[in-house]
């Protein structure tokens, strides 16, 4: 099944942009820490560790931003500049993650912004890479 190509419609970022942050950034740091503790998220969680991430799925009006330390994400509640910041509409990001699109071609494409730390990027996009999405729920999801 591929993602459609949509754009949420701006209403659902005026009123998403409004609403509190932490619960869906608890739900990615909940699902981050399970895929690293059954394997699946194979991250070397001490190359992470003290840094700040920052997605912005810029067509819901959502920042969602958590951190690393040496053995798990969290939502981070600081004022300061994330290390590595990922910006794109939710479809973009959806392709992005189930691979039907490379971050390199999103990027190129201008449908992908990367700010912060290259190398942490770099290392970001190598363990998005290397997820096998078999391994989760969402395969059942995807086969449907």
């Amino acid at each position: 099944m591929r993602v459609p190509d949509i754009t949420l419609p701006p209403i659902i970022a005026s009123i998403a942009s409004k609403l509190p942050a932490t619960p869906p950034t608890l739900a990615l740091v909940t699902a981050l820490n399970q895929l690293v503790k059954r394997g699946v998220l194979p991250a070397e969680m001490e190359l992470l560790a003290g840094k700040r991430f920052e997605v912005d799925v810029l067509d819901a009006g959502i920042k969602l931003r958590f951190a690393a330390d040496e053995a798990r994400f969290s939502v981070d509640q600081s004022t300061q500049a994330p290390d590595l910041r990922f910006a794109a509409n939710l479809a973009d990001l959806a392709r992005m993650m189930l691979r039907e699109e490379d971050p390199d071609t999103l990027f190129f494409n201008r449908k992908l912004v990367i700010e912060g730390d290259t190398e942490l990027g770099l290392i970001v996009k190598n363990l998005l890479d290397s997820v096998d999405w078999s391994d989760t729920p969402l395969a059942r999801f995807m086969a449907v």
